[in-house]
């Protein structure tokens, strides 16, 4: 087995979250592999806009522009939304959040996953100190112990670390090495993902509205279409897929209550299933989990790239106060202190979500009058309108 000496921390996974953490940590002056199964496919304005977005809060932002690549996500194609407009199908009443309230020229922007990855990757080679890429590789041995972390990788490399980071996914096959537990709740849902092209503009808008079987999010395109994500039933996802572009347009439309008019076209459908998972540890000896491999959550907020991304930035700032310190990065105490934030952090929002998601996804009269009374009442009370926009941003 070749070996290629020691390195203070290893990153599984090249995501946006996995490939954010590495860059950041090598900004920061520390040596840093990252382990990837598959190198992300290269990003192109030819192509057509990626089927998978995220939606991208302003401290998430932020935290890209500190490591210098957001300019060139900007400098690519990126849709700002300056409004989100929420309401409810079966009650009245109805949540605006308006960016100029606040001063800000947007409350976030809509950008392709593989856009972001490909910035990010072509990013790693950059600076003084660039991050080793071993891939495509996997992690075949791992031993966690006292004084540090031991990978062996699939062509025979070997490595050894005071740090292990966890990024590959909701499945994280290094989650399950670690023997960390999760606990889960399956939806039994599906999110219908694709671009349409509306009859009117999307106004720089936001739209979603909650509907019995899932939410429905229409997302503004830099190009003026809407990508869309509506999350629905197993079985009426599976017809809904099934649909003609004709036909699926014309339901579309009325699950939006045509408040962009007509969809008049649409790109072809894709669909994942939909499920919180969350583990139950986020730290194991010298290995820690961040992003998807530490929580999946449901996507009706848009908030689970922008709940990685904090982790990142979390970590990040956990290890240069230890090593201001002249600790150990990969100490118990260091790491302990990034899972008792991290983890509050992130229960919190995906217990909310799923509390959301259990509440708007009931057709019971009562609780829609209820739901419709909340809306209507979070708009109002402008403190209050300002505290739940904050809150979305990452600014609290």
């Amino acid at each position: 087995m070749s070996r290629r000496g020691d390195t203070d921390v290893i990153v599984v996974g090249a995501g946006v979250v996995g490939s954010a953490l590495a860059l950041a940590l090598a900004r920061d002056g520390l040596d840093v592999v990252l382990v990837e199964a598959q190198p992300p496919k290269p990003w192109q304005a030819s192509d057509d806009v990626d089927l998978r977005v995220v939606a991208l809060a302003p401290d998430a932002a932020a935290l890209l522009d500190g490591l210098g690549v957001w300019s060139r996500v900007l400098d690519a194609r990126v849709g700002p939304y300056r409004r989100m407009h929420v309401w409810d199908a079966l009650a009245a009443g109805e949540l605006v959040f308006d960016a100029s309230e606040r001063g800000d020229a947007a409350l976030g922007w809509i950008v392709e996953n593989r856009l972001l990855q490909h910035a990010l990757w072509t990013a790693l080679s950059d600076g003084a100190r660039p991050v080793r890429v071993f891939s495509p590789n996997t992690i075949e041995h791992l031993e966690n112990d006292a004084d540090g972390v031991a990978v062996g990788l699939a062509d025979g490399t070997r490595l050894r670390a005071r740090l292990l980071i966890g990024a590959d996914g909701i499945a994280s096959p290094l989650r399950e090495r670690l023997g960390i537990a999760t606990r889960d709740r399956d939806y039994g849902q599906r999110a219908v993902v694709a671009h349409v092209t509306p009859e009117r503009p999307h106004e720089s808008t936001a739209w979603q509205r909650f509907q019995p079987g899932g939410p429905l999010a229409l997302l503004p395109l830099a190009d003026g279409r809407c990508s869309i994500v509506w999350s629905l039933p197993d079985a009426e996802a599976t017809r809904v897929l099934a649909l003609d572009d004709e036909a699926f347009c014309a339901e579309l439309g009325c699950a939006s209550d045509f408040r962009l008019g007509a969809i008049t076209a649409t790109t072809p459908r894709l669909s994942f299933p939909l499920r919180l998972r969350l583990a139950e540890r986020y730290v194991s000896g010298r290995c820690a989990l961040i992003g998807d491999a530490a929580h999946g959550v449901h996507p009706l907020a848009g908030q689970g790239m922008n709940l990685g991304l904090r982790d990142v930035a979390n970590l990040r700032a956990q290890l240069a106060r230890a090593r201001q310190r002249g600790g150990d990065i990969g100490a118990a105490h260091v790491l302990r202190r990034y899972e008792r934030e991290r983890r509050s952090e992130n229960t919190l929002a995906a217990r909310g979500l799923d509390l959301i998601e259990r509440t708007y996804s009931s057709d019971a009269m009562g609780l829609a009058l209820v739901r419709g009374a909340a809306l209507s009442l979070a708009h109002r009370i402008t403190p209050l309108r300002h505290l739940l926009g904050a809150a979305a941003a990452g600014r609290l």
